[in-house]
């Protein structure tokens, strides 16, 4: 007790009394959710794709929840403690859009004191994950749970229904082409009924337009043998725009984000290599949502892709920074520091993009990141020369040869991978190119344009891998 003061006056000596009001405006700072629980909601954010939903809760403090899943309707219902219902909180029922494959709606409530209640009613049954992520990069801690069905897409059987369509389509232009000459002749100068269409017809039928929604897997499902036959027509192309959902990537002077520039690349470069009868594309992410890179890999090898082409770009500290450039996978040390450097800021994307690290095989992970071959290598750098070749016809390169280093995401062990950053989105001049779309078309005919040529010197084998 000694230490407590005993006189009554020494509690108002003048150090004592500015130490109080100094404690008073300290406490009438404070929002009553951070004075009374100790944390406030910065953001919630809501990511819909047809591979997962992700719903995010930011916040200034870490945050603790409990989830469970009802029936009669589907709804996932969590528990978030240590919070109070708040108008940030309640934003998240605005935020859910009408085509979010999973999400109906979303209901917000104070259950009891200290515990937010958030019931999300479900349009199908999904398999959700729930963790949280220290904070990094600009992000608080984050709380994130993501909707995943409970059977996933499969992107073999996505390539071999969006050729069918595009056949179908480019059958009907031709039949279409047929009944307008026809109906230009007139019935009178036909002696006989039209003859069957002919695929050797000298009619040229549109390029495909963008794949529209398909059934689901379980609607058109084919048998493996069926599938892989299928599959074996065609070279498939892996294209992975970089970064996406919570991981905007690089950010430009006036605000571009590499996240929507590559993503828009990726769907013209899949748009030019589909019009090619004998070829087809697969996208690792065909919308606004983040893909862990070791997913990306997966993805690519579940495909049984020919290539892997990941699209960035470039960001740097000094904005003078210009040029495009390739890289490729090494096993040993990186070429030069610049790369180094490089790899090691994008194999960051998992940390900013959030990954649910217990979810993860990491059997699976560790195979995939530590079996690149000295093959693989081989060809990729094959693959960069040519892609470098033509790039550099469009603009200025930032080195004259493909560069090296530990990319995570190029670790296919049996895929040829290059990694491709298009411009430096950091120098304001090749940010303003990035942004037109006249150059965004250039770019795409050179990638196409060295991705034929790297298959023109090296013709794809036949495939004998397992799906």
């Amino acid at each position: 007790m000694s230490e407590l003061p005993h006189s009554h006056s020494h509690s108002h000596s003048p150090s004592r009394r500015a130490a109080l009001r100094s404690m008073g405006a300290l406490v009438l700072g404070l929002t009553a959710t951070e004075l009374v629980f100790g944390a406030s909601i910065v953001a919630v954010r809501v990511w819909p794709a047809a591979d997962y939903t992700r719903v995010t809760i930011e916040s200034d403090a870490a945050l603790t929840a409990r989830h469970f899943l009802a029936a009669g309707p589907e709804r996932l219902v969590i528990d978030v403690d240590g919070l109070e219902l708040s108008p940030q909180l309640r934003e998240l029922v605005g935020k859910i859009s009408g085509d979010d494959p999973f999400i109906a709606g979303v209901r917000v409530g104070q259950s009891q004191p200290r515990v937010v209640r958030l019931v999300i009613d479900l349009k199908q049954a999904t398999a959700p994950q729930l963790f949280t992520l220290e904070p990094v990069a600009a992000y608080r801690y984050r709380l994130v749970f993501d909707l995943y069905p409970t059977e996933a897409r499969d992107p073999l059987l996505d390539l071999i229904r969006d050729k069918e369509q595009a056949e179908k389509r480019a059958a009907q232009d031709v039949q279409d082409a047929l009944g307008e000459f026809i109906g230009k002749m007139g019935a009178s100068s036909l002696v006989g009924p039209a003859p069957p269409y002919s695929a050797s017809a000298p009619l040229v039928a549109r390029a495909p337009p963008r794949p529209v929604p398909v059934p689901s897997p379980a609607e058109t499902a084919l048998p493996p043998q069926m599938a892989q036959s299928r599959i074996d027509r065609l070279v498939v192309i892996a294209l992975d725009p970089g970064h996406g959902g919570e991981d905007p990537g690089a950010i430009g002077p006036t605000g571009l984000r590499e996240k929507d520039v590559v993503l828009a690349i990726a769907m013209l470069l899949r748009d030019r290599i589909n019009a090619n009868a004998s070829m087809r594309a697969m996208l690792t992410r065909d919308a606004d949502f983040f893909v862990p890179l070791h997913e990306r890999v997966k993805k690519a090898r579940r495909v049984q892709a020919d290539l892997f082409v990941s699209i960035h770009a470039d960001a740097f500290l000094n904005p003078e920074a210009r040029g495009a450039s390739v890289f490729a996978l090494s096993q040993g040390g990186a070429t030069s520091t610049a790369a180094r450097w490089m790899a090691n800021k994008e194999n960051a994307a998992d940390l900013v993009g959030g990954t649910n690290l217990r979810a993860r095989d990491e059997t699976v992970l560790r195979t995939l990141l530590d079996m690149s071959t000295t093959a693989q290598i081989k060809d990729s750098l094959k693959l960069g020369g040519e892609v470098l070749g033509q790039i550099g016809k469009v603009g200025k390169l930032h080195k004259g040869s493909v560069e090296q280093a530990s990319f995570a995401v190029l670790k296919a062990p049996d895929i040829p991978s290059i990694l491709v950053e298009s411009a430096f989105i950091s120098n304001p001049e090749e940010e303003a190119r990035l942004r037109s779309a006249d150059y965004r078309i250039q770019l795409v005919e050179a990638l196409a344009n060295g991705i034929q040529r790297y298959f023109a010197r090296n013709p794809p084998l036949a495939r004998s891998r397992q799906l």
